[in-house]
């Protein structure tokens, strides 16, 4: 199990870091490859990763999420070089300021945003709380709505959570689709992982043209996260870069979208199967696999306990 934590959190940062460059249009591509390395020839992680660890040094420190102390995590993390959305940029710059944090999640959207933020962070969630307690809800919840107030959004983390944490346990893909769709709360969500169901039932290599269209490849949590789940069950027996290059050719927010699929894929095969030494290496990679490591054996005391 500890190899699957590792491929998680890997997984999570390497989809990212790896798809940055192939995020959004001419603009956004050329500023990425500009700053995409660090001095050393790592490749950088987005805000993706960087939330990722937030939550994860809050949770190991704290023993739960405490919105309070997050929310300072965040806010104190955020660099514009990062490539934090506008709309999280601003609400993080107002709790830096000193906002409270559930004022300034509707400060910009007045029902919260609805975009894949939380979502791309969910995945830590599944390694910090057992599936079956109430914590693991309600950790995604507290996590998500600091900068994604809206439901949406945090339907779309509990979702891509729920599947980290059943890929964690081997849960097969029927089930687990059948799972996500009696756990979906709003009919788009629904239809979407419904669709996703038939589709991978009937093993239909569905073209990168039609996951767009079925599916999304945007910045929105509705128009993401299915995108995700349905890529990260597709290609979970085959290598990671196959899952990745698809990624590429898909578009859009490719970065926040190799990250919840490299987070599913990771939890399902472990960190072995990564084959990190055919990989470029990302910018604190060891300090990831400490942090997997520590996250892992925490689980381990709370099902001792």
């Amino acid at each position: 199990m500890e190899d699957k934590f590792i491929g998680c959190f890997l997984g999570l940062a390497l989809g990212d870091a790896m798809c940055a460059p192939y995020e959004g249009g001419v603009a956004e591509r050329f500023l990425w490859r500009m700053i995409g390395r660090t001095k050393a020839g790592e490749l950088r992680f987005t805000d993706d990763t960087q939330m990722a660890l937030d939550i994860a040094r809050s949770f190991l420190r704290d023993g739960e999420i405490n919105q309070d102390k997050l929310a300072r995590e965040f806010s104190e993390s955020y660099k514009w070089s990062r490539g934090y959305g506008p709309g999280a940029g601003k609400i993080l710059k107002k709790i830096r300021r000193g906002l409270p944090w559930n004022q300034a999640n509707i400060s910009v959207y007045k029902d919260g945003s609805f975009g894949n933020g939380a979502a791309m962070r969910a995945p830590i969630l599944a390694m910090c709380f057992m599936p079956s307690s109430p914590e693991f809800k309600q950790g995604v919840i507290r996590s998500s709505e600091i900068t994604h107030a809206h439901a949406l959004a945090i339907e779309g983390a509990l979702l891509v959570a729920y599947s980290v944490s059943h890929a964690l346990s081997d849960m097969p893909d029927s089930e687990l689709c059948r799972y996500l769709i009696e756990c979906a709360d709003s009919e788009i969500f629904r239809s979407k992982l419904q669709l996703c169901r038939q589709h991978l039932q009937n093993k239909t290599e569905l073209k990168s043209n039609d996951v767009k269209k079925a599916f999304g490849n945007g910045m929105t949590a509705k128009g993401s996260c299915v995108t995700a789940i349905y890529l990260a069950i597709r290609f979970r027996d085959k290598p990671f870069m196959d899952l990745l290059s698809f990624i590429k050719k898909l578009g859009g927010d490719t970065d926040t979208i190799a990250a919840m699929a490299g987070a599913i894929w990771g939890a399902s095969n472990g960190a072995k199967r990564l084959q990190l030494e055919d990989l470029p290496r990302i910018e604190m990679q060891n300090e990831i696999q400490k942090i997997a490591i520590k996250l892992h054996a925490t689980m381990n005391l709370d099902k001792n306990k």
